[in-house]
């Protein structure tokens, strides 16, 4: 697989950094990327209450600690996100998890509207979605696994909700059903309590690089 450039990786963010950038952005009434509209900064500060709780409630399962102990090479975990991105709070405290347990692991973070060429090396059906994990072999700089925009359940609900929504002419109801489908998602994410998207990355990423 392709190498990422190493400006990229440069100018990238701890998970740390991030979270202070994010707090930042909430007070200046602000968020990241071009796009800075209520429903945007609406998100980010929505996100910044849930990055706080589940840096403070996630837990590894013990699946996952054996998981992690598989990755005995040091490795940079490269993530496209967005301060307004709701599917990102919910995936990045638990990467951050994953980096704290395993030392092996480098996790940075990157925007992507800062950073299009990266981004378009690694769409998700020709979409532009995030978060997107890039795995990165630190010995030779190769890409070797990756993941995202979200787990499968949850990437189903939002695909089942885009084909719906599209046959729904009234701007007005179709709105009403977009929101109701992220209200849907945030549910489900809840309920899983970072469960199934622990199973999911490590799987996913394990069994790219072993194959």
């Amino acid at each position: 697989m392709e190498k990422i450039n190493k400006k990229a990786l440069a100018k990238a963010l701890s998970y740390a950094e991030y979270r202070e950038l994010t707090d930042r952005l909430v007070v200046e009434n602000k968020t990241t990327g071009p796009n800075q509209s209520e429903a945007m900064l609406h998100y980010t500060k929505m996100n910044g209450v849930r990055m706080k709780r589940l840096d403070k409630t996630t837990k590894l399962t013990d699946d996952s600690i054996n998981l992690l102990s598989q990755i005995d090479q040091p490795q940079t975990w490269l993530v496209l996100t967005e301060a307004w991105c709701g599917d990102a709070a919910q995936v990045l405290p638990v990467m951050n998890k994953f980096a704290a347990a395993n030392t092996n692991i480098d996790l940075k973070l990157i925007m992507r509207e800062e950073h299009l060429d990266i981004m378009d090396a690694f769409l998700t059906n020709g979409s532009r979605s995030i978060p997107k994990l890039i795995v990165i072999d630190q010995q030779g700089e190769e890409v070797v696994a990756t993941w995202g925009p979200r787990p499968a359940e949850v990437q189903k609900m939002v695909m089942d909700g885009k084909l719906k929504s599209m046959k729904i002419e009234n701007k007005e109801e179709r709105k009403a059903f977009n929101d109701e489908v992220k209200v849907d998602v945030q549910r489900w994410y809840i309920k899983d309590k970072t469960i199934q998207i622990q199973q999911e990355l490590l799987n996913a990423v394990l069994s790219k690089q072993f194959a």
